[in-house]
């Protein structure tokens, strides 16, 4: 196995029954990363149901759909893969969204039988439309279109090509880039893993790449080394106090439960020592940081100069975006869990009102008064929906006006905050650009937000 290409994180999306678990199974068994007892363990009426190789959960099972996003892995001899099955169901859009904002590449499965696909001029499912402007919207670097079950269709040619018209159309209005676009069969693994389908090299007309030679060339998500030094402070290490290096899970204030975790926390001694300082841990978001650079702290606006960078394992390192680090200032200036470390210069200013996008993923619609707590980073501000300016129509991608975004919906809403937050456009920066509403009341993850 290739040492050299990074792991791969892939996300499958699509309309509910799609067949986006029975891919992910059969990409498990093909590749030979599920053992025998538990291939046997979802044998049903002596057939392998592949779905059940991800459908964990019994509610999954009971009612034969997928509710939450569930992670697994695997390798072929060319890179490793970590690959979440996000569900297609209108309701859980937002485990979809959740699994979509880390991912290196999205597969968008569709499904050739709920199609019209004789017809040249055949409407897709609003829920592929759905989850392909999300995975836009969400700047995953690679979207890969799958056609599947074309095994039970009439004529296979026909399908492939109606439906890949289809696709190619709303993709050119939608502005999405298509990285591939690959016909199978997840059942009975047709072009999925390799091209000898069924005895035939040239299925439905498609001389291609089977899906997974696709897959094996995608690149990852680059790292964000092209902006300014960012780095949101996670954990505050006093000096004689056991290291902390690892994350913990993300409380809003005033007690409220976060609806995510971190893992548990890690203990290390090497020996170095910070100078009885405080070390700031967390991952640089943006640009790079090495000793001697000039950083000012928000939202105080303090400034320091950089002494020492750690690694987890305490040692001294330079780090670039995506790796966690250790900072150690010249001197003591007051900075907690929520800052910032920014560039002293380059930075952008802190904002008090942004104009963004907000995929709508709460039970409660989003309405003009309500006000929400908005992480970005480690820091928790309370925010007010100023004006909800519009929705957008995932059918016929209009604006229309709007005043409300009803559940699972995407519109363009004005925020207003009660302190202002250090941001830039999404199309920027995916981590500076990025916020998530969270519920005063329920706690719950109520809105993906994008800075417009």
């Amino acid at each position: 196995m290739s040492t050299t290409t990074p792991v791969l994180h892939l996300v499958t999306c699509g309309s509910v029954d799609d067949g986006k678990s029975t891919l992910i199974g059969r990409l498990l068994v093909d590749t030979k990363a599920v053992l025998q007892d538990h291939l046997a363990g979802v044998q049903r009426s002596g057939e392998t149901d592949l779905a059940l190789l991800t459908d964990g959960l019994s509610a999954e099972r009971e009612q034969g759909i997928t509710i939450d996003v569930a992670y697994r892995y695997f390798n072929t001899e060319a890179r490793k893969f970590i690959i979440g099955d996000a569900p297609g169901h209108e309701q859980y859009t937002r485990n979809m969204v959740t699994a979509a904002s880390s991912a290196d590449a999205a597969v968008v499965l569709v499904d050739a039988i709920k199609l019209d696909w004789a017809n040249p001029d055949l409407q897709l499912l609003p829920q592929t439309r759905r989850h392909s402007l999300l995975v836009n919207m969400l700047r995953v670097p690679s979207v890969v279109f799958a056609i599947n079950k074309l095994d039970a269709v009439a004529d296979a040619a026909v399908a492939y090509q109606n439906i890949a018209g289809a696709l190619e159309k709303f993709a050119t209005e939608a502005g999405i880039t298509i990285t591939a676009m690959v016909p199978i069969s997840a059942l009975k693994g047709w072009n999925v893993v390799d091209t000898e389908n069924n005895g035939q090299n040239d299925w439905c007309g498609y001389a291609g790449p089977s899906l997974l030679s696709i897959l094996e060339t995608l690149p990852v998500t680059p790292a964000e080394t092209n902006v300014a030094f960012s780095f949101p402070v996670q954990w505050v290490e006093k000096p004689g106090a056991p290291t902390l290096v690892a994350s913990r899970t993300s409380l809003p204030p005033e007690g409220a439960a976060a609806p995510w975790g971190g893992p548990a926390a890690q203990h290390h001694d090497s020996g170095v020592t910070t100078q009885g300082r405080r070390v700031f841990w967390g991952r640089v978001a943006t640009g790079s940081i090495e000793p001697g650079q000039t950083v000012k702290v928000f939202p105080s606006g303090q400034t320091a100069v950089v002494s020492q960078v750690l690694s987890a394992t305490r040692q001294p390192q330079n780090k670039a975006a995506g790796h966690s680090a250790g900072i150690v200032l010249d001197r003591e200036v007051d900075v907690s869990r929520g800052d910032w470390l920014l560039a002293s210069e380059g930075s952008p200013e802190g904002q008090r009102q942004l104009n963004t996008t907000v995929a709508w993923m709460d039970d409660e619609p989003l309405v003009a008064g309500r006000l929400y707590w908005a992480l970005h980073g480690h820091r928790w501000v309370k925010v007010k929906v100023q004006r909800v300016v519009h929705r957008l129509d995932v059918n016929s991608l209009a604006e229309e006006e709007a005043t409300e975004l009803a559940p699972n919906a995407i519109g363009h809403v004005i925020l207003a905050l009660q302190e202002p937050l250090v941001t830039l456009p999404f199309a920027q920066s995916r981590i500076l650009g990025a916020l998530v509403l969270v519920d005063t009341a329920t706690h719950k993850t109520s809105g993906a937000v994008l800075v417009n």
